[in-house]
C-alpha cells in the first residue's frame, strides 16, 4: 500500500564543503548532533552524503525530515539551548575548519 504524502513534512538540508584535514573533527561532532536531534520532537527521519571531491576535500549532505516547520523552529531553539549548555559554538567550530556551509529547509515536490 502507497503512503499518502504529507505536505506539511519539511526537510532541513545542509550541504557543507570540508577540508581533508577537518574532516575527522566535524564527523565527531555531526554524529553527536544527529543522535541529539533524533530525540526531538516532530524528527521522522535522517540521512547523510558524502562524496570526496578531486582535490581530497569532501561535500557532504545532511537531510533531516520533521513533521512540520514549527517542529523544525522548535528544533533549533532545542539545539541552540544544548549547544549553550554543552559550551559547544558550531558557528566557530564551522570558522576554525575553514567549513563551508549551505543550509535550506525544503518542502517534497508532491507534483
Amino acid at each position: 500500500m502507497e503512503q499518502q504524502p504529507n505536505h506539511d513534512q519539511v526537510a532541513f538540508i545542509s550541504k557543507y564543503l570540508i577540508p581533508a584535514a577537518s574532516k575527522e573533527t566535524f564527523l565527531e561532532r555531526q554524529h553527536i548532533a544527529r543522535a541529539y536531534i533524533h530525540t526531538l520532537p516532530g524528527f521522522i527521519r535522517d540521512h547523510a552524503y558524502e562524496r570526496v571531491t578531486e582535490t581530497g576535500d569532501t561535500e557532504y549532505i545532511t537531510l533531516a525530515t520533521w513533521v512540520n516547520e514549527e517542529a523544525v523552529h522548535n528544533a533549533r531553539e532545542l539545539v541552540q539551548a544544548e549547544n549553550l549548555r554543552t559550551g559547544f559554538n558550531r558557528a566557530e567550530m564551522l570558522q576554525k575548519l575553514n567549513i563551508r556551509m549551505e543550509p535550506g529547509l525544503f518542502r517534497e515536490d508532491l507534483a
